[in-house]
């Protein structure tokens, strides 16, 4: 079901595998009737499908056109949500948003070179988002900044509806909340600190990027993955 909660589209054909899911999004905007983009998926030769086209396909198939997807968010740098921002974003001439730490590298000023893949293109994100920004976008979005996967990491919060977009911040593996991957997080304490701050969200809907949406009961799992953390103290 393609369509997991009212206005808010799971993009379908765009995961690698069944084990790597990724989560890409299309979100009806309250206000000005066209869509937001949540994210962008694995670049060119990543991908075992040609995700900005699948995502256009896709969009075409539910009455989404690339021409209404007037914003695109991004949660952080890493390519597999960066991997087709310079083609959408040239596509609709959405504007784009990401943390202001995140949009530094990015626009490839300085070059990335921590853990996971550095965004593959140069891309101009043009609204520069911190901590608490809110955004008239979906049904009202705040942004939160959950530093510790990448350095500008952000989440974003729906509080009208109890819903928490929250990129890797946390893992559902195999229906078990997890804090971000650790071979490919930037700081492990900080992750483990940020998702602490998540676990106090008044939150139903948790829906990440990695692992199957949890779309009921999503504070309680929010509150043992950040209790647990890594298991063991992080070492950076």
């Amino acid at each position: 079901m393609p369509e997991i909660l009212p206005g808010v589209h799971l993009v379908e054909g765009v995961s690698p595998s069944p084990d790597f899911t990724t989560n890409i999004l299309l979100l009806k905007d309250k206000k000005g009737g066209g869509w937001t983009l949540l994210d962008t998926g694995l670049p060119p030769g990543k991908a075992p499908t040609d995700v900005a086209a699948q995502i256009e396909k896709y969009g075409q198939q539910h009455g989404i056109p690339l021409s209404s997807v007037k914003n695109i968010v991004i949660t952080h740098l890493h390519a597999d949500h960066t991997g087709n921002l310079k083609a959408l974003a040239a596509k609709t001439g959405a504007k784009v948003f990401a943390h202001w730490i995140e949009a530094a590298y990015i626009e490839g000023d300085p070059p990335y070179k921590g853990p996971g893949m550095p965004p593959p293109d140069r891309v101009q994100i043009t609204e520069k988002v911190r901590d608490h920004t809110e955004l008239d976008l979906f049904d009202g979005l705040v942004a939160l900044y959950t530093p510790g996967h990448t350095p500008g990491h952000t989440t974003y919060y729906c509080p009208s509806r109890k819903i928490l977009f929250a990129g890797d911040s946390v893992f559902n593996m195999g229906g078990t909340f997890e804090v971000s991957a650790k071979d490919y997080t930037f700081s492990q304490s900080m992750a483990v600190i940020s998702l602490r701050r998540l676990a106090t969200l008044d939150v139903e809907s948790v829906i990440m990027y990695h692992g199957a949406p949890v779309l009921k009961g999503g504070a309680a799992h929010l509150k043992a993955a950040a209790k647990k953390g890594y298991g063991s103290t992080p070492e950076n």
